[in-house]
């Protein structure tokens, strides 16, 4: 694999963490990856903060997607750079139509762990080929996980994407995660994704600046850190933990974003 490729170890080292702790998130398909694919992980990776703010940040994803498939269970689910994560066992609401994409490199090692059926597919796809979207399943709305993914691309890379979405789907939602460009430039010297060789990544200042010219609109911002969720941690830990990922500083690194385009 790719040093992008192996980034997708972190945050299931971290989700594989947590789950054992009993806190956040029940994820033992992370366990059992992480158990039989494992590398050694080094410096801020294995840090334990950061274990519990992937954690964090899968939990939100998974309870935003619970509750776009409640209103609208015809939805197709579309999570784009899905790396080993099971999300689609960890959410509990049914779904029709869901498919997980990302390298085919990526899909080989994940084929391993998860089985296709009439409602669970994956696909091979690179983020930074718009153009095949249009081999996606037709649908009236599309449910897009874009979770730790548009740091990789370029703006005009994540332009590109959202382009080729409305073109597809007349009805979108959207959770994207994004470095802010201080939070791009920062992370050129303190950034986990250093420790498997990444050293260019992109942020996004202004979303909705950002969406001119599309028709996908800013809905909101969600946080990666709820309190119910960080009230999880023992006492002296949740003081720790709410000084480094719950502050303004945290905020002008790093935004979570719900994006939509209705019909």
């Amino acid at each position: 694999m790719n040093e992008v490729h192996k980034t997708l170890f972190i945050p299931l080292y971290g989700k594989s963490q947590v789950s054992r702790k009993g806190i956040i998130l029940k994820d033992p398909m992370a366990e059992k990856i992480w158990e039989a694919e494992s590398f050694p992980i080094h410096g801020k990776s294995k840090s334990k903060w950061l274990a519990y703010n992937m954690a964090m940040r899968a939990r939100v994803f998974d309870d935003w997607t619970g509750a776009m498939l409640r209103a609208d269970k015809d939805a197709l689910v579309l999570h784009i750079g899905c790396g080993l994560d099971s999300r689609c066992l960890r959410v509990k609401e049914p779904y029709r139509n869901w498919i997980d994409a990302d390298f085919p490199e990526v899909l080989s090692l994940r084929e391993k762990y998860y089985q296709v059926n009439d409602a669970y597919r994956m696909m091979a796809m690179d983020a930074t080929e718009a153009e095949q979207i249009e081999r996606l399943p037709d649908s009236e709305a599309a449910i897009v996980i874009l979770e730790g993914v548009s740091m990789y691309l370029t703006n005009q890379q994540v332009s590109r994407l959202f382009q080729a979405l409305e073109k597809k789907y007349s009805c979108l939602h959207i959770l994207m995660d994004v470095y802010t460009e201080f939070g791009a430039k920062a992370s050129k010297y303190k950034n986990p994704v250093n420790d498997v060789g990444v050293t260019k990544l992109y942020g996004i200042d202004d979303m909705e600046r950002f969406l001119k010219g599309t028709k996908i609109k800013f809905k909101g911002e969600l946080s990666f850190t709820p309190d119910a969720l960080v009230n999880e941690l023992k006492s002296f830990e949740r003081v720790f933990f709410k000084l480094m990922f719950t502050g303004t500083l945290y905020r002008k690194i790093y935004r979570l974003y719900g994006l939509e385009l209705l019909s």
